[in-house]
């Protein structure tokens, strides 16, 4: 095994990502990208729009950000409006909160839930 692949393999290294969701919003813009929706310059100039707001100071680029990015440009595209995205978020955070603690959170725990 190469020093690299050591490194990579380490259990006290948590690896670039923090949560599990911020490892999913990474593949789901790669996947996106990926299939044609975005190109990677399209990406680097909606993540900039993102991380420095026209006359504010420039923000982290951090997951969240990738999220709120990856949500306009969905957007944008006509993939999915802001209504869809919020009443998802809401559902989740409802599915979140009626979870038992430790078990994984599925949109179908949302009590108000059709499914």
């Amino acid at each position: 095994m190469t020093a690299a692949m050591t490194a990579m393999c380490r259990p006290d290294d948590p690896g670039p990502f923090a949560e599990p969701w911020e490892a999913q919003v990474f593949a789901l813009v790669v996947a996106l990208q990926e299939r044609g929706l975005f190109t990677q310059a399209d990406w680097a100039h909606a993540l900039g729009r993102t991380i420095r707001p026209e006359g504010e100071p420039e923000a982290a680029a951090d997951y969240g950000r990738w999220l709120a990015t990856l949500e306009t440009l969905l957007a944008e595209r006509g993939v999915t409006d802001s209504v869809s995205v919020q009443a998802r978020s809401d559902a989740f955070l409802r599915a979140a909160a009626a979870t038992p603690h430790g078990e994984p959170i599925v949109l179908a725990n949302d009590p108000h839930s059709t499914t």
